[in-house]
């Protein structure tokens, strides 16, 4: 595929991708809403983003742990693709989507028939040891997929060096190398993150992925309002999930002043 021009899909150069972590979904051990519960509280998060000027969002399961591997029910999928849907139903925004852990093919499936834009795949290339186990690569059983089903314009962003994961089987192949890897398995964008959620991204990481790659390079983990201007002129997109949300902690709700002081962060570098 072509490299991925957010101007002309978002009227904006480098996006800043909000996270919405769904609530707990059904099955899973934490689960206490219902499916329109569930539903709604997601949506109204994508509104509240809408609202504040972002133009683009992903969600994610973030709240089923523990995750299973590679894996998920129809219980999980099937609800995904429901809110992916009033997302992109009751808003303009660019939306994307990642199932944990590794369930690339279900995201690739829940994004296609919703009318997503991209997912978020990890495993893509190489092997690693993740809290669930070992994560294989799934680049050819997935772009396989996304042939098969039609699915060409739904953008895979990759992860690499994945975070909260043991790389030591792969210790004697750079981050370069990985990404590299990536770029000639198709993947549409890298995603860079720092070793846990929150945790900054390493500027030489980046610097060095921007020198080997064609492709775009997103920040994937720890951007802040303080911290943004190191990056933003080397990085291609934001991911942004921590720092949105009140006391910055993933797990709160969205904070409209931490969400307008990123955004006027963003605006000041763009001048």
């Amino acid at each position: 595929m072509n490299y991925i021009d957010f101007k002309h899909f978002l009227k904006e150069s480098k996006p800043v991708i909000a996270m919405i972590h769904i609530s707990p979904l059904p099955g899973t051990p934490k689960n206490k809403l219902n499916p329109d519960q569930i539903i709604k509280s997601a949506i109204k998060e994508a509104l509240i983003y809408q609202s504040l000027g972002l133009k683009s969002v992903m969600i994610e399961n973030m709240h089923d742990v523990p995750y299973l591997k590679s894996k998920v029910g129809h219980e999980i999928s099937s609800i995904m693709s429901l809110i992916g849907y009033e997302i992109k139903q009751k808003t303009n925004l660019f939306c994307g989507i990642q199932i944990l852990a590794g369930a690339n093919k279900e995201a690739m499936a829940a994004a296609y028939n919703s009318g997503m834009d991209f997912i978020r795949a990890e495993g893509f290339v190489f092997g690693h040891v993740a809290d669930e186990g070992y994560i294989d690569a799934s680049a050819g059983e997935l772009l396989r997929y996304r042939k098969q089903i039609g699915a060409d314009n739904i953008q895979v962003f990759t992860d690499i060096k994945k975070k909260h994961s043991s790389h030591a089987i792969t210790a004697d192949v750079n981050i370069a190398e990985t990404a590299r890897a990536a770029e000639f398995f198709l993947s549409d964008g890298i995603i860079l993150t720092g070793k846990s959620t929150a945790e900054e991204a390493d500027i030489k990481e980046l610097q060095e992925l921007k020198k080997h790659l064609k492709i775009p390079v997103l920040i994937g983990s720890g951007i802040t309002d303080t911290n943004i201007s190191k990056f933003y002129n080397l990085a291609d997109g934001f991911i942004v999930g921590s720092y949105l949300k009140k006391e910055g902690n993933w797990q709160n709700e969205p904070d409209p002043k931490r969400i307008k002081k990123l955004l006027d962060a963003v605006r000041s570098l763009e001048q």
